[in-house]
């Protein structure tokens, strides 16, 4: 296991009581119907239950129907890269599970059953979640190690006709290709142009990678980093999904990499980024330093040597925080509405312009009050929406919904709450410009 969060003894003492008290846990179930005399429990269980399991033998697809289905996701683990703490074994990551749970049912009114499995390969943890998968609507991956992450959501995807979904990939590239598009029009440059740094090479900086090549990046934009320096076509020692982004170079450090970058990507570790580092960049560049607690370079360190700069962090205490939840709640809760069979890239794409667009628009009073604010407008310290901003619900999960159904991955029409006032997609319409 890695080395602790640095948690003071204060906090440490107020989180263990927060789940221990006044019930163990952060989830329980709760009825949907009434079930308080003999002729609701008639009706919930034995003989009444016997109709909708004869109509589900016959027709599958009335599941939706007669059970909570629809509505319900798995939140899935083998505990092999638990946040900043690592492999943590299944057991452990049973908190950070059911947080996650929490944040679906707080943030898009979605159902999560949190799974810990115990599996000793890839074929053992793919098999045990495909055996349990019609339980559910859709599935998200969570807190597994690279390269194996990649292995299994895609064996997964080509197995199951729901959703399936690697939040730390996928759930962090649309959060930061969103942030990143802001930034870069504040900072008067087309992503086409720029020049980028990806300071790590695990899911999380990989996923973010690919999605960027889909809005119109060449790899050759891309310089790649990961332990033993840049990921460079003379190297042997990659695996398939790195040697995706080996180019032809004479750089070889992060160092030779950031002279003249435009864009820092860093999801690698606390404090691997210098100030020297900092001022080698292109004029007025991004960086987002992602690692949690610490980044790669704190902020004010950054800000010191570059007052051009715009910078994000993982973390709430500074502006800009690159946050999952402004994602993947709302992705999942678009797929579910459409009863999408996938998440696709055309409906990440829709996610990634809805965020983008949302933050230039006028933040209600609702928001400001709820982070102690007298003003929050677009610039360099807000280039993502904040995660209580209560438009997300509608705004994302339209976007994602309208662009199953134009993608043709849909099973329902657009439902009528998301008909009325959502442009049609556009994902590609911001790409490279």
């Amino acid at each position: 296991m890695k080395k602790p969060f640095p948690v003071d003894e204060a906090l440490r003492r107020e989180a263990l009581e927060y789940h221990a008290v006044p019930t163990p846990g952060k989830l329980f179930t709760a009825l949907s119907k009434p079930c308080d005399n003999q002729k609701e429990l008639s009706l919930a269980y034995t003989p009444g239950v016997a109709a909708p399991v004869m109509a589900i033998a016959e027709e599958p697809e009335l599941a939706y129907r007669y059970t909570a289905k629809g509505n319900l996701v798995a939140v899935i683990s083998d505990g092999s890269a638990v946040l900043g703490l690592g492999r943590v074994g299944p057991l452990a990551s049973k908190p950070v599970m059911e947080g996650k749970a929490v944040l679906f049912k707080r943030f898009a009114d979605i159902d999560v059953f949190d799974i810990e499995v115990q599996a000793d390969s890839v074929d053992a943890f793919v098999e045990t979640v495909v055996n349990i998968s019609p339980t559910f609507g859709g599935i998200n991956l969570e807190d597994i190690a690279a390269p194996a992450c990649f292995e299994i959501e895609g064996r997964l995807q080509q197995r199951l006709d729901i959703p399936v979904f690697h939040d730390d990939q996928h759930g962090t590239a649309v959060i930061v290709a969103a942030g990143l598009l802001n930034a870069l029009e504040l900072q008067q440059k087309r992503l086409s142009d720029c020049r980028i740094v990806c300071l790590g090479a695990g899911s999380a900086a990989i996923a973010s990678m690919e999605l960027l090549l889909e809005m119109g990046v060449t790899r050759e934009q891309i310089v790649m980093i990961d332990r033993q320096g840049v990921i460079h076509s003379g190297r042997s020692d990659v695996n398939e999904y790195k040697r995706r982004f080996s180019v032809t170079t004479p750089l070889r450090s992060l160092s030779d990499a950031m002279a003249g970058a435009d864009v820092l990507i860093g999801v690698a570790g606390a404090d691997t980024v210098s100030c020297e580092m900092v001022a080698m960049m292109a004029a007025r560049p991004v960086i987002f330093a992602l690692s949690n607690p610490r980044p790669e370079i704190l902020p004010e360190s950054a800000h010191a040597v570059r007052s051009d700069l715009i910078m994000a962090t993982g973390r709430s205490d500074y502006p800009n925080q690159v946050n999952n939840v402004l994602g993947f709640p709302f992705i999942f809760r678009g797929a579910l509405d459409v009863r999408a069979r996938c998440i696709n890239s055309e409906m990440k794409l829709a996610a990634v312009e809805a965020l983008a667009q949302l933050t230039r628009e006028e933040v209600p009073e609702t928001v400001l009050q709820a982070y102690g604010v007298g003003k929050l407008c677009f610039d360099r310290d807000y280039i993502l929406p904040k995660p209580f901003d209560p438009r997300l619900k509608q705004r994302v999960s339209a976007a994602v919904a309208r662009a199953a159904v134009e993608s043709s991955v849909a099973r329902l029409a657009l439902p009528e709450r998301y008909a009325q006032g959502v442009a049609p997609s556009s994902s590609k319409r911001r790409t490279s410009s």
